[in-house]
């Protein structure tokens, strides 16, 4: 088992869910790999790996590394869980948009379009050292923006055998049944779209759908799996009381677009970003994880916006290596399950994981309102794809202007500029269009994040 990210705050997570599946899976080895800059942090979290191995007993070899190609030579299996730039990066991403008076979020609007600048080139260099080393291996990314990431490995990667993770659909499969009486054997999901924009509905077992029971529970209060790192203000019960169907969470930033903006401008104004906020939340993590007694998961760690990711990897690697036919939530090829969208693109949906990889479920058509959306989020995410391989300015701007969180006009042209200027240091492939923009003198405004990377290390 090889976990690219290795340092990362979630790993104790993940091999919490190795423990867990022990009968499942027969580890021998894991590795644990990451880059210099957090190479302070992966000694940390991987002796409190190893801890948590030996407390259950288990015999398994724990190898840290900043040898990618060391840890890669014969691998299974191979999980991503890395952040080009660390959190720095996300400060950037959030403040300045923020900046301009527009949404700074890690995975929406600006702030999603420059993650995927930054991580593509990377993942695809990793996809190309798989390809030498363990061309056999299954990869599994929760990398974020995990669809985006998903899509560049199997269209410009050339690697199939990947599935793409996200813990929205968990989340929502975990609090969603107690809110009608029910557990989880006892309801059918299906979920489709693409990650961090899908909708799902709900059977129970006698064959009567129950979406819109959920969707009553929405509204009285019941918790039904809203991810930490979003603000809650509720959906127009009136749009789902048309549509059917329970919308993601992540739709709040198109839906209520304007309420959530203003929260995000509050947290930029107040100096109170959610990037901000995971930086308090790692350092009391990691100072949680120097503890030479422990040896479990902390439950701090579910404050982080990610949980459940790790386990839901360590389950889809369990349902590979087993033939499990676990039924999943993934992105994967859509293969006709989405016949609004490409059958050769990535998709997120409700999959049965096998011996051979995910088998999508098909959903069916859209209605119009839907299909108007998933059409246009998804070509924006190819766009972005494209600029993200290629360091073609005119897509990156077309990106930009596709995007339904950035007003179109000179201030969209203006802050991808400055963003570009802010990501100079993990955007080889712009690097030209930087130089010239440099030339002209293009600087970034907001203190915060021009000062950020000073700081690198210390948090």
């Amino acid at each position: 088992m090889v976990t690219i990210g290795g340092g990362s705050s979630y790993t104790p997570e993940l091999i919490e869910g190795y423990i867990k599946r022990q009968d499942q899976l027969p580890i021998k080895e894991i590795w644990l790999v990451d880059i210099p800059d957090g190479e302070k942090k992966l000694n940390i979290v991987g002796n409190m790996a190893k801890r948590m191995v030996k407390a259950a007993g288990l015999d398994w070899e724990v190898h840290l590394t900043l040898d990618r190609r060391e840890a890669l030579k014969d691998a299974d299996f191979v999980s991503t869980q890395f952040r080009v730039g660390l959190l720095e990066a996300r400060v950037k991403d959030e403040r300045i948009p923020g900046s301009y008076g527009l949404l700074g979020q890690e995975t929406n609007g600006a702030g999603g379009i420059f993650k995927a600048f930054r991580t593509v080139p990377v993942i695809l260099d990793i996809v190309k050292d798989m390809k030498e080393l363990c061309p056999d291996a299954w990869l599994i990314n929760f990398t974020n923006p995990s669809g985006m990431i998903t899509e560049a490995i199997q269209q410009y990667g050339k690697w199939d055998k990947v599935i793409g993770l996200c813990n929205v659909p968990v989340m929502a499969m975990m609090n969603e049944p107690a809110t009608i009486g029910k557990e989880l054997k006892d309801l059918t999901y299906k979920f489709a779209g693409i990650d961090h924009f899908h909708w799902h509905r709900v059977w129970d077992n006698s064959g009567k759908e129950v979406t819109m029971d959920i969707i009553n529970k929405m509204y009285d209060g019941s918790e039904t799996g809203l991810p930490k790192n979003i603000f809650d203000v509720k959906f127009f019960r009136e749009q789902l009381n048309q549509m059917k169907m329970i919308p993601c969470g992540y739709h709040r930033y198109y839906y209520r677009q304007t309420e959530m903006l203003n929260h995000s401008l509050e947290e930029f104004n107040q100096n109170k970003t959610r990037a901000q906020e995971v930086m308090r939340i790692e350092h009391e993590l990691f100072t949680l994880y120097q503890d030479p007694n422990l040896d479990h998961k902390p439950k701090q760690l579910a404050e982080r916006g990610g949980a459940h990711y790790s386990d839901a990897a360590c389950e889809a690697i369990a349902s590979i290596y087993g033939d499990k036919k676990t039924h999943m939530v993934v992105s994967t090829l859509n293969r006709g399950a989405l016949p609004d969208l490409p059958s050769d693109h990535t998709v997120e949906v409700s999959s049965i994981i096998t011996a051979s990889g995910a088998l999508p479920l098909t959903f069916g058509h859209f209605q119009p309102a839907e299909r108007g959306w998933i059409q246009l989020m998804k070509n924006m995410e190819l766009v972005i794809d494209e600029a993200a391989v290629t360091g073609d300015y005119g897509l990156a701007l077309q990106a930009f202007i596709m995007n339904p969180l950035i007003p179109s006009g000179q201030a969209a042209k203006d802050l991808l500029d400055e963003m570009l200027i802010a990501n100079k240091k993990y955007l080889p492939q712009f690097a030209n269009k930087i130089k010239e923009l440099e030339d002209q003198g293009v600087t970034v405004h907001d203190q915060v994040a021009a000062t950020i990377d000073e700081h690198i290390g210390q948090n």
